[in-house]
């Protein structure tokens, strides 16, 4: 299911193509035709041809056809091909996942007041400036920013000029299309495998949702078959370490997979980073990841310290951290663009991933962080179980804002 935490190899591109055998309807007066063999691998013909019939299957044919008829014995059988008619196999679409889709209606559940502030500016009879002006101060009170609300709009504009709408719904799907479209760059799959062990730091402030989202990430992580290693680098909260035991003994029992753990309660966050990369190393673990404190962006030394860890990891291991997490609460509003770009300025970060968006989160934040800091959103959140975090889709986001 999350294929996309694996890298793709060698194997995979030369992989064959496989061919499924489609029955045919047997011919009235001949028996049953044998079981074809199957094609080669990455054959570019269709089936071969039917093998020819014996003389006396032949034979049967002609006399069931033509009863009246005396069929002469011959000297020598004549083979006899009979071409079966083509039958054509209907392929359904695969229909999604039942729990995504479950996830996606809680989605829009916790994104509901916002759909219904925006869906109250379609409600309208006719398409005029004051749907417009209406329709900016929604978005603006859903946290999109300005910045963003005035790219949405003006794109919005031209697009309802040149398709010749006149509906105000038809503008609602117009503006799905458009806030899609701005979410997509931010639309990218967590890669692992590139690296081993491939190093994650995970950074935020208090209370964004760290500990537990790593829970989850690992979660993902067993199931694609990835052996974790979880490093308590928060040593100076009370219960950090006892708190991120637990989520990894939750994952551990749902996946039933592997993960490894390294603490050490009182010392240096980086000290305890280093030997968790060390210690990944020599277990051969495919994923190591390092839970940090929690600290504000405006707290400079603390700042500091989440840079010396970075540094720090990467002497133990050159190229690492290769992904370094922001979790942000989706709670915050437009002090989530803040927290985006106080982290990425200080750490250059890879990915975000947005929890709470369950409770009374608004959402157009991620359209703010799309059109002034584009760092891509690799997980969404929408409850407390392991399964709640999900990776992020642009237009099923979309989607569930404008519903």
């Amino acid at each position: 299911m999350f294929s996309f935490f694996k890298k793709k190899t060698e194997a995979d591109d030369a992989s064959s193509t496989v061919f499924t055998a489609v029955a045919f309807a047997d011919v009235p007066g001949l028996p049953p035709s044998a079981p074809a063999e199957a094609l080669p691998s990455g054959s570019a013909h269709g089936p071969a041809a039917a093998t020819p019939a014996p003389a006396a299957a032949a034979e049967t044919a002609a006399a069931a056809l033509m009863p009246n008829r005396e069929v002469p014995t011959p000297a020598a059988a004549i083979p006899t091909e009979v071409a079966a008619p083509p039958v054509q196999a209907a392929v359904a679409p695969e229909p999604a996942p039942a729990p995504r889709m479950g996830w996606i209606a809680r989605l829009r559940e916790g994104l509901k007041k916002t759909g219904l502030s925006l869906a109250g500016v379609f409600s309208r009879t006719s398409i005029d400036e004051a749907l417009y002006e209406e329709l900016e101060e929604a978005l603006l009170m859903a946290d999109t920013g300005v910045k963003a609300t005035q790219f949405l709009l003006d794109e919005l504009k031209r697009r309802v000029r040149e398709a010749r709408v006149t509906d105000p719904q038809a503008v609602k799907g117009l503006l799905t299309d458009v806030l899609a479209e701005l979410l997509k760059p931010l639309e990218r799959g967590l890669e692992v495998g590139r690296h081993l062990p491939t190093v994650m730091m995970v950074v935020g402030v208090n209370g964004a949702g760290k500990t537990t989202s790593i829970g989850k990430l690992t979660r993902h992580l067993l199931d694609a078959d990835q052996k974790v290693l979880l490093a308590a680098a928060d040593t100076f909260r009370a219960a950090a370490r006892e708190q991120l035991a637990v989520w990894a003994h939750r994952a551990d029992g749902a996946a039933k997979g592997s993960v490894d753990f390294v603490s050490q309660q009182g010392a240096d966050p980086a000290a305890v980073s280093f030997d968790a990369v060390n210690a990944g190393k020599a277990r051969g673990v495919d994923v190591v990841i390092a839970d940090t404190a929690g600290r504000l962006p405006t707290q400079l030394h603390l700042m500091e310290e989440l840079k010396k860890i970075q540094r720090v990891i990467a002497k133990a291991q050159a190229d690492a951290p290769h992904e370094v997490l922001l979790v942000v609460d989706g709670n915050t509003g437009q002090n989530a663009l803040a927290q985006v770009r106080a982290f990425d300025d200080a750490l250059k970060l890879t990915g975000l991933v947005v929890t709470k968006l369950d409770g009374t989160a608004k959402g157009g934040v991620l359209a703010a962080i799309a059109r002034e800091r584009p760092v891509p959103v690799y997980f969404i959140g929408v409850g407390e179980k392991l399964e709640d975090l999900q990776t992020f889709n642009a237009r099923e986001f979309a989607q569930a804002l404008l519903s």
